[in-house]
């Protein structure tokens, strides 16, 4: 049974077509890295999934539940089932890390305060910060904030969990803190769509990786499959450019 299934899906910005036609089916549990150039449309499509941006054509489901642009109920049901991790943590500075993690499930579960405190300190407890309950953001590292920035994201129970280049804007010092987290929830079953540039991450914890070029899936396969023996022309060029 796919967790995701997308079909036929396109999206414009403008006169730019950022996808062509994507088709893609998850399975529950299993975990996508997404790789290629800037302005591949990897970003995009994970905006797609969570209804961040409208597409033109094409179907799009997660979890049973069809997206739905013009129906808020659809839209809100939906919301509950993808979780999202973006480049920069969007943490409120305002509000503790205990209070970030708490607010969508307040607001949109109606969680009974008590509840909600006790699975936020678990979710805090699962990324390695059970001691910074009552820090703000501006007391923690960026590997630490990201990391919040996923608890945050699972404080909703998500059925599907995006990463969008989350390790991007980091030190590289504190990447590695940040992925094991991530390595973490795959190994618990969590469904990961990730877009990545971490190759060895993707080759250690994807199941596929999926290769973007040009808004369209240009290949898609195991990873030591896909890195060990590219089939088109574009990917060798992508994987050679990395290793220059």
């Amino acid at each position: 049974m796919s967790i995701v299934e997308i079909a036929g899906l396109r999206k414009s910005f403008g006169a730019n077509e950022v996808l062509k036609g994507i088709d893609l089916q998850v399975t529950k549990g299993e975990v996508i890295a997404i790789i290629g150039k800037s302005g591949s449309g990897k970003s995009t499509l994970l905006r797609c999934i969570n209804g961040l941006e409208d597409f033109q054509s094409g179907t799009l489901s997660v979890d049973g539940k069809p997206l739905l642009h013009h129906n808020a109920t659809a839209m809100r049901e939906l919301r509950q089932h993808v979780g999202m991790v973006f480049q920069s943590f969007n943490l409120f500075p305002h509000l503790t890390v205990g209070k970030n993690i708490m607010l969508a499930p307040s607001l949109v579960k109606h969680t009974d305060t008590k509840t909600n405190e006790a699975h936020a300190r678990k979710l805090l407890q699962r990324v390695g910060l059970a001691e910074k309950f009552d820090a703000y953001a501006d007391q923690l590292s960026g590997g630490q904030q990201q990391r919040v920035a996923i608890a945050r994201a699972l404080a909703m129970e998500p059925a599907v969990l995006l990463c969008d280049e989350i390790t991007s804007a980091l030190d590289p010092e504190l990447v590695g803190e940040v992925l094991r987290v991530v390595e973490g929830l795959a190994v618990d079953g969590m469904t990961l769509l990730m877009v990545t540039h971490e190759m060895n991450f993707a080759r250690k914890v994807a199941n596929r990786v999926i290769f973007m070029h040009q808004g369209l899936v240009h290949e898609m396969g195991a990873p030591e499959a896909l890195f060990s023996n590219p089939q088109t022309p574009e990917l060798k060029q992508f994987l050679g450019a990395l290793h220059n």
